[in-house]
């Protein structure tokens, strides 16, 4: 059955119709029924995040496509032609190639990110749990994971932080042998300071202290991060106890000044510390790195860090990208040799099956009976003839048609030669 897959991502379509063709997760159950069960699709995943809506599927013959898309309208309300727009769709070898890409991180808004295979992997979980897939996609998804794998592990592609958050982490744990014995002290509560947050707390960092202007928006970070909040005035009194300091606030003035860190690092009696500025205008003041242990860095060092990462980011994904191309081909091989596994069986079953008959006429004839020799003699002959008759007929038509080339074949399977000097045909 062809593989097809239907979708819109970051690079077709703006945020506002990504929302509105998202799968929520409560929902997901009902919409691969509905794909599934009502003649469009023969098995379906879906995968759906915030930067794509994807439908993977087995399908009678590739004119699916489009009642996938209608589909997808409908289930919506989102207008046919609108959609149509943002829409793209790949077929087979394409589709194959495109889903090991996107499981890869190749395909993200943030080139080589890691979260989207874990995503791609719920996505088959669900469909899998609700029986909505068969043989070609369990078959896909299996080598998909595989092949994201190698690129993991045999190229560059997901070492390098390409992200101010990830980046500010990346240094941290770099500065210190042991983050997770470590006290991280976040200044603001912005998306910047939870990404922040949410990678050091994947670090398995051992506090995290969350400063803000206002405690409730502080609180509210502390408590979906299992950290502490505090506000910017106190900054001064936890700071002795912070070994890394990352602050991202919409300050026009600088909120920690060189005296308020001279005076933690020598509560700390001279343990280094890490201050890193993610802010502009800056939130520490630059005289800061004056001050023996202590790290200073801000966010242009940690730009030209990622842009050098960028670029690192993009050499592996060259490898990446010989990799997917062997992962498609190593796929389709494993399709055509299914497709010959099924002949084989069918075959054999075929051949089982007329045996079986010969040989209830032969125990017959013993039971008439008719002497051994006579049994054997008859279930030898009609057996011969029951095998030999397609490949006969096969011959006849092909000698009749000079088709030389499928006389040669035929020679090769049946193993004919010649009795003269016992040499095959060619």
């Amino acid at each position: 059955m062809p593989l097809v897959t239907v979708g819109i991502n970051h690079k077709t379509a703006p945020v506002s119709i990504r929302e509105r063709v998202a799968f929520a997760p409560e929902k997901m159950f009902d919409a691969l029924s509905e794909l599934v069960h009502h003649e469009r699709a023969k098995e379906a995943v879906i995968v759906s995040t915030c930067n794509r809506t994807e439908l993977y599927c087995s399908v009678d013959d590739e004119g699916k496509i489009n009642k996938i898309v209608e589909w997808l309208s409908e289930y919506h309300d989102v207008p046919l032609e609108e959609l149509r727009k943002f829409c793209y769709a790949h077929h087979e070898d394409d589709s194959v190639r495109h889903i090991m890409r996107v499981a890869s991180g190749l395909d993200s808004l943030v080139l080589g990110e890691p979260q989207i295979l874990g995503q791609v992997k719920s996505a088959f979980a669900v469909s899998q749990e609700g029986k909505y897939i068969g043989s070609n996609l369990q078959t896909l998804f299996q080598k998909t994971f595989s092949i994201a794998k190698q690129v993991r592990t045999d190229t560059s592609i997901g070492e390098n932080p390409v992200s101010i958050a990830f980046a500010s982490v990346s240094l941290a744990q770099r500065i210190f042998a042991d983050v997770k014995k470590s006290t991280a002290l976040l200044i603001g509560a912005g998306q910047t300071i939870e990404l922040v947050a949410k990678h050091l707390k994947e670090s398995g960092i051992k506090r995290i202290i969350v400063a803000n202007r206002t405690l409730t928006r502080a609180q509210i970070l502390a408590e979906e991060m299992g950290a502490e909040a505090i506000l910017l005035s106190d900054i001064s009194e936890y700071l002795p106890m912070a070994d890394i300091v990352i602050s991202s606030t919409a300050s026009q003035l600088p909120i920690i000044g060189k005296g308020v860190v001279e005076k933690a690092i020598a509560k700390r009696r001279r343990k280094p510390m890490l201050l890193i500025d993610i802010a502009v205008p800056r939130d520490i003041e630059p005289e800061v790195e004056e001050i023996q242990d202590i790290y200073l860095y801000t966010v242009d060092d940690l730009h030209s860090v990622i842009q050098e990462n960028q670029k690192a980011r993009l050499d592996a994904a060259k490898e990446a990208e010989v990799i997917i191309d062997d992962g498609v081909v190593a796929f389709r091989k494993s399709i055509e040799s299914r497709k010959v596994s099924e002949i084989i069986v069918n075959y054999r079953q075929q051949a089982e099956v007329t045996k079986q008959l010969e040989l209830s006429k032969a125990m017959k004839s013993l039971d008439a009976g008719q002497t051994p020799e006579q049994v054997l003699q008859k279930l030898a002959h009609s057996l011969m003839n029951k095998l030999i008759n397609s490949p006969t007929q096969y011959l006849r038509v092909a000698g009749a048609n000079e088709d030389q080339h499928a006389l040669n074949i035929a020679t090769q399977v049946l193993g004919i030669t010649d009795e003269k000097n016992n040499e095959r045909f060619d």
